[in-house]
């Protein structure tokens, strides 16, 4: 080795976060809430803001990422973490609150909190790994099924005379003036993936700023419920669900009000 190569800069340039200290064993093959999870980590690590970070646990297979996390977690009741994460922040204004929480979580049992999270424009940010179905419990209908999807309890496909239409959370967080950030992504491609982690990262960013909640909506493959293997779970996220969500920012302001 030259005295040159013996006193050259190291610098990491790819690699695990530091605070993700386990792999991820708590979901099933081709699941990609453990990739939502490391988005994450990058994310408060890039911002350096993971030593004054604080996770709110969503019930259900999204929240259980935050146990792969070495920062502080605090768990809630079914759909409460908006409400969990309001009262942490208030208390305690310098830190960075976020919650990671299903669909089913997020927007069925807890619409509430979120409504009431977005109406009051709370300084959090939420993050929602939709896989159009309640993954813990089976596979069921959620509310962000999309038409015609066959679950367990919608053996015939969603159909909007007997389940209703689909719901657009996304789109529902961007209409609330307390909303300063609303974006969905997915992780099908390189491209996506590096889309949705600028999403996160401009959702935390919000909240850093003072500015107001901050929603990002993930779509998040589920081949064991789906029936399919990973890769024709990716495929159809694609050429199905990406039809009835389509990707982007639908809000993004430096001020509310």
């Amino acid at each position: 080795m030259s005295q040159e190569t013996k006193g050259a800069r190291r610098e990491k340039i790819f690699g695990a976060p530091k605070i993700l200290w386990g792999p991820p064993f708590l979901t099933c093959a081709g699941c990609q809430h453990s990739t939502v999870s490391r988005i994450v980590a990058e994310i408060l690590e890039e911002l350096g803001i993971d030593g004054k970070a604080i996770a709110v646990m969503g019930v259900g297979c999204a929240g259980t990422g935050t146990f792969l996390m070495n920062l502080d977690v605090t768990g809630t009741a079914h759909g409460r973490p908006p409400d969990a994460a309001t009262a942490i922040k208030r208390v305690r204004p310098d830190t960075i609150v976020w919650t990671m929480q299903g669909d089913g979580d997020c927007i069925a049992i807890g619409a509430g909190p979120l409504i009431g999270a977005l109406t009051r424009g709370e300084k959090i940010t939420i993050i929602m790994c939709n896989n159009t179905n309640y993954g813990t419990t089976g596979g069921q209908l959620a509310p962000t099924t999309v038409m015609g999807q066959v679950t367990s309890t919608s053996p015939l496909g969603r159909d909007a005379a007997r389940e209703g239409f689909t719901v657009h959370a996304a789109e529902l967080a961007a209409s609330f003036r307390g909303c300063a950030y609303s974006a969905r992504g997915a992780l099908t491609n390189p491209d996506n993936y590096r889309l949705t982690k600028r999403y996160i990262k401009t959702a935390f960013q919000k909240q850093i700023d003072n500015v107001g909640l901050g929603f990002v909506e993930v779509i998040s493959a589920c081949p064991t419920n789906w029936h399919k293997t990973p890769l024709q779970s990716l495929k159809w996220i694609e050429d199905e669900v990406l039809a009835e969500f389509p990707l982007g920012e639908f809000k993004n302001v430096d001020r509310i009000g």
